[in-house]
């Protein structure tokens, strides 16, 4: 079998930077040439420019007991500090921190001042439940301010946050838990989602319930009161977190800590077996949010309102919801439910009523949008937007025009942004005013971050070829492990290219003929067909090109013939649905496929669905789909967020 992954998908439109752009952009041609020049020295740089140090660092990197990195460690910190206070003695007090809207459009507006008093009056809260510097804090909360409010507080008195998306199961906090071996859990009588209260609290005690899993090492949980939900309570272990804090003063000076001091550990999802926590520290974290933060979303921050649609419970919510924008000073939009509630266009009503200028959301909801049309936004005043940005996995070429035209006035610059949990911050992506824009394409590496793309055998592949995408160097926000388990890490991130030295992603990449690079999805979603080794976002690519597609997911299924065969599930545009037949769009479907990409492309069997298995991320799990296209029993679907989706497809299939 060939090592190099086929590209046969072409796309060629592109689009220059605006000059008015460029002339005021943030990054400018001179980052990437300090960073080419002098990795270390720009990484040093970037740390002492972006983030203020208690005691100063000496040393940038101790890459000496390789995987386990070192970053800035004869400096100390304090995280929480440079998210509010030096903000507040900058004089920034009153600049607004998070415009905060619920689902049923309640509201909140904290200030920089008012959200550093919160903070330590939920330090304080903290330490007087015995919570020291060390200890891991579960939390487990819908998308309100406390959330963010219990993350800065956890960081600010040197403890280890670790947040459980508000939607997991009883299960999947337990296996946390103990994991972590948390010390205490925040939670919330419910969070609204979809027009009605989700509750959470039943979970956190589900999981903490010593009859069916035994004891546990939480010893406290703390009980926002949110969405007024009738709760069990235990006596002794039970707090609302409004009287806990009302005990609590405002007075707390922030304690500084080491650079590697644990910041965080967030657990991945999606996979059996026991978690597996990635762990953060501190301060080459910081540094690495606060760069990217700057330069990708090119923040001005006395002017931007910048929202990031991700929730707390994913990596995207901590770097780019809570650390990246606060310690940048900026002023942000944090919304509690979905885009659909009351009604389709909330997301458009909530850009237009804050007047957000920087926009950061997912794939799969963008293509949501394709398919109930363009009248939605367009009924909208989108004028304030200046940049779009697209994360959580690659966006097809279709959309990511959709989304420049129809949400961005078709001015706008998009950053389509390649990162993970594990990275820490994002890793490649266009830099707003320098790079000139291909739809669908991740682009270039950040200036300071060294990426490649190679075979099998860790050798660079040629331009115009795909293969496995490669990280050469460490870089400041990088994970320093799994939690408990540095032999698990070595394993799942380094063993492959342990002899060159390179963090190894996961995904499959192509270089295009100009050395950018495009996303391939991950490697286990790479098909064998014939002999060719397929990506499935290229086939999914060509079917949303198709005017009758608004959204769609491949896999491969194994056949006696080709070896492994492609399936695709396919949703029809709601304008689309009545044009044909489904025999017909299937029909037109394969042979326009088989016209953008090649034969060898031409899905067999194509489904279509009402809707995909998707997290509550976004992220579609195709793993699922390969359950249904080859006959098997479909797995684990605790973390998707309508469990319903999968019996409905394999009933129909």
């Amino acid at each position: 079998m060939p090592d190099n992954i086929d590209n046969l998908l072409v796309e060629t439109r592109r689009f220059a930077p605006d000059e008015a752009f460029t002339g005021q952009a943030v990054a400018t041609p001179a980052l990437a040439e300090r960073a080419a020049a002098d990795r270390l020295g720009f990484w040093a740089d970037q740390a002492r420019e972006l983030v203020t140090w208690s005691k100063p660092f000496t040393r940038v990197l101790d890459w000496s007991n390789p995987p386990f990195a070192k970053w800035f460690d004869d400096g100390s910190l304090n995280v929480a500090y440079n998210c509010l206070d030096r903000h507040v003695e900058a004089g920034l007090g009153d600049r607004v921190a998070i415009h905060w809207e619920g689902e049923p459009s309640d509201t909140r507006t904290l200030t920089y001042a008012e959200l550093t008093r919160e903070v330590k009056r939920a330090a304080n809260m903290l330490l007087d439940l015995g919570v020291t510097e060390g200890d891991r804090v579960v939390i487990y909360l819908p998308l309100i301010p406390e959330a963010v409010i219990s993350m800065l507080a956890v960081a600010r008195i040197g403890a280890i946050h670790s947040v459980v998306f508000g939607g997991f199961s009883a299960e999947s906090i337990r296996a946390r838990v103990d994991d972590a071996g948390a010390k205490v859990v925040i939670t919330a009588d419910g969070g609204w989602r979809k027009g009605a209260v989700s509750p959470l609290k039943p979970a956190v005690d589900e999981a903490l319930d010593e009859t069916l899993h035994g004891a546990s090492t939480v010893d406290t949980v703390i009980v926002v009161k949110r969405g007024e939900n009738p709760v069990d309570w235990h006596d002794g272990r039970d707090l609302w977190w409004h009287d806990a804090i009302a005990r609590s003063g405002d007075d707390h000076v922030a304690q500084a800590f080491p650079a590697e001091h644990p910041l965080f550990i967030l657990y991945t999802s999606g996979t059996t077996g026991k978690p597996k926590g990635i762990l953060h520290t501190s301060g080459g974290y910081l540094t690495g949010a606060a760069y990217s933060h700057r330069n990708v979303f090119d923040l001005h921050a006395d002017t931007d309102v910048y929202w990031s649609t991700a929730d707390i419970g994913w990596i995207t919510g901590h770097t780019y919801v809570v650390y990246g924008p606060l310690a940048n000073g900026a002023t942000q939009v944090i919304y509690e439910g979905t885009p659909d509630s009351p009604e389709p266009g909330r997301w458009w009503d909530i850009i237009e009523k804050y007047r957000v200028t920087l926009f950061y959301a997912a794939p799969t909801a963008i293509r949501g949008f394709m398919k109930a049309g363009r009248q939605i936004p367009a009924s909208r005043d989108l004028s304030s937007l200046r940049l779009l940005g697209s994360v959580g996995e690659p966006i097809n070429p279709e959309a990511w025009v959709w989304y420049r035209d129809v949400i961005g006035g078709g001015i706008t610059p998009i950053v389509d942004t390649w990162w993970q949990t594990e990275t820490g911050s994002i890793m490649i992506s266009a830099l707003p005013g320098i790079t000139t824009l291909k739809p669908g394409a991740a682009q270039v590496p950040l200036p300071g971050v060294a990426i490649d793309v190679v075979d099998d055998h860790g050798e660079p592949v040629g331009r115009g070829e795909g293969g496995l995408l490669v990280i050469t160097e460490p870089w400041p926000s990088m994970l320093r492990g799994i939690w408990g388990d540095p032999d698990r890490y070595r394993e799942t991130y380094w063993e492959k290219f342990a002899d060159k030295g390179y963090y190894f992603a996961g995904d499959g990449a192509r270089k295009d003929d100009d050395g950018d690079i495009w996303l391939l999805g991950r490697v286990d979603d790479v098909m064998n067909v014939s002999g060719h080794r397929l990506s499935t976002a290229e086939i999914e690519s060509a079917l949303v090109s198709h005017p009758l597609v608004a959204e769609a997911a491949v896999v491969g299924a194994a056949d006696e013939t080709t070896g492994q065969a492609v399936v695709a599930f396919v949703i029809l545009r709601t304008s689309q649905v009545e044009s044909m037949s489904p025999d017909d769009a299937v029909a037109a479907l394969r042979a326009h496929v088989g016209h953008e990409i090649g034969a060898i492309a031409k899905p067999k069997t194509v489904m279509i669905v009402q809707e995909l298995p998707k997290t509550r991320s976004g992220k579609i799990m195709r793993r699922l789909l390969r359950d249904v296209a080859e006959g098997r029993e479909v797995g684990d679907t605790t973390t998707l967020a309508d469990t319903s989706v999968m019996t409905v497809i394999s009933a129909a299939l």
